[in-house]
């Protein structure tokens, strides 16, 4: 057969006449329930005016203190190819009774569309990393063809908006959602309607609002209600609350892989070695085969979030190979562990220190992990920025005050407390204790991130620190990270 004979025989897909475009006039107008101004294609979706690309679909939504309509003009000017608004303006236009609820119907049309395998994932710790781990997983496998929420976008705005960025033909879609309060991963997941459904781990963030890890488990089990049928829930097989987990999924007859270090654990940790350059070389038992590959994150708790992202890859039908090389090339997020050098100029001859930020997000889980890591990190010092952990409620002072053990076993030399917080850390550090170096924690309380800034500047750093930066997101550590990141000798 010549070559000209095997092109007019090759087959034709499904999705070969899926337009190309990611929405047109006449199929949003459909979706959300409304009318259109004229014909338009639009090639994004966005709710935020200072992000308009030439070609997105703005989204004037109202919200308790701003009003989306009062940035139209601009979105426009910008080049957006139309907007979503309650009332008729200049320009092409899509007109609705409520924006918000239009972002749902665009949403949900988006996922009734689709012919892609779906997973979502949530967890009180490291659901994004998890999140990005497993969309470059399936996205190199696809050669492309692999969606996903991007940044943080995991509550009742941001899961809609991702799902109505999804293209119609992308073959895998990986969505994030949160929660603060029980109910809200409920009406997510009911959206997003996963094949596959990961919780990464059970701890005490939110726990101001949910009362108990138990009741945060029953929270994050929401996200089972909404699998398709013949659904997969991945679980963790180490966590106290697994049995609580299991029995969730099981209620609604889907099947259950577990992860973990655990003997029953369907997705198992066999061994777990530090790499060369940092990382771990990981093999796994995943029942019918072993996988050896490697995490370029490090710390023990990206060996076993690999381990979710192995069993959520395989449960969709993901190349385990790609996987394994997509996980080799993951680098720390901004916030979520990002390893940045720093220049230290005023040192001679000049050198570098290691800068960690886990300035994005904290709890008693997430710190005890980082600051575990820090201590396996060579160092010839080990500073420790810790801000305030959140919405822990009457629990509050005592997580705080039992960061002093994870401290003082990580070695750290000087630690600098931010917010009034950490008044109960200080206290316990104060007592003298020594630490794993058979000395007691130097540190300093600053009452804001400037202070810490000020503070961190009177301390010096020098050549080979290794300095972690970890508190809650409303602290804002991230500008401290900037901060040092841009310092001068």
């Amino acid at each position: 057969m010549t070559a000209i004979a095997r092109i007019l025989e090759w087959p034709v897909e499904a999705t070969d006449e899926t337009p190309l475009a990611l929405w047109d006039a006449e199929g949003i107008a459909r979706a959300v329930k409304g009318t259109a101004s004229a014909d338009f294609l639009a090639s994004g979706v966005e709710i935020d005016s200072r992000d308009v690309q030439p070609g997105d679909l703005f989204f004037a939504l109202k919200g308790e203190s701003m009003d989306g309509h009062r940035f139209v003009d601009m979105a426009l000017a910008k080049g957006a190819a139309a907007v979503v608004v309650d009332r008729p303006v200049d320009g092409p236009h899509i007109l609705v009774k409520d924006t918000t609820e239009a972002l749902v119907r665009l949403g949900a049309a988006a996922r009734a569309r689709g012919r892609g395998k779906i997973i979502g994932v949530t967890g009180s710790v490291g659901k994004t990393g998890v999140k990005e781990s497993i969309f470059a997983a399936l996205d190199r496998a696809s050669h492309g063809d692999a969606h996903r929420s991007v940044k943080s976008y995991n509550n009742h705005v941001g899961v809609p908006l991702s799902l109505a960025r999804m293209p119609a033909r992308a073959r895998f879609g990986v969505f994030e959602m949160g929660m603060n309060h029980a109910g809200e991963i409920s009406a997510l997941t009911r959206q997003v309607r996963p094949d596959v459904a990961v919780i990464t781990t059970i701890a005490p963030a939110h726990i101001e609002m949910l009362g108990s890890e138990e009741a945060i488990a029953d929270a994050k089990a929401e996200i089972f209600e909404g699998l398709e049928p013949g659904g997969v829930a991945v679980i963790p097989a180490d966590s106290p609350h697994f049995e609580r987990l299991k029995t969730a999924a099981d209620k609604l007859g889907v099947t259950v892989v577990s992860f973990g270090k655990a003997d029953h654990a369907n997705v198992r940790l066999l061994d777990a070695v530090s790499a060369i350059g940092g990382g771990s070389l990981v093999t796994a038992d995943m029942g019918d085969r072993r996988v050896c590959y490697t995490v370029a994150s490090p710390g023990e708790h990206w060996v076993i979030n690999s381990l979710a992202v192995m069993a959520a890859v395989r449960a969709v039908g993901g190349d385990l190979g790609a996987a394994g090389v997509a996980l080799a090339e993951m680098e720390g997020l901004a916030g979520r562990g990002a390893r940045l050098e720093i220049d230290i100029d005023d040192d001679v001859p000049p050198g570098q220190a290691l800068l960690i930020d886990e300035s994005y997000n904290a709890n008693p889980a997430s710190m005890r992990a980082t600051l575990a890591q820090l201590g396996r990190t060579p160092a010839r010092r080990r500073i420790a920025v810790l801000g305030a952990m959140k919405e822990l409620g009457s629990h509050g002072p005592d997580y705080h005050a039992a960061l002093a053990a994870p401290v003082r076993e990580a070695g750290v030399d000087f630690a600098v407390l931010v917010g009034p917080e950490m008044q109960p850390l200080a206290d316990e550090l104060g007592k003298a204790v020594p630490n794993a170096l058979g000395k007691p924690v130097a540190f300093a309380h600053a009452g804001s991130v400037q202070d810490a800034v000020d503070t961190l500047r009177s301390f010096g750093l020098e050549r080979d620190d290794a300095i972690l930066v970890k508190g809650s997101n409303s602290v804002g550590l991230a500008a401290l990270v900037s901060a040092l990141g841009k310092r001068e000798g």
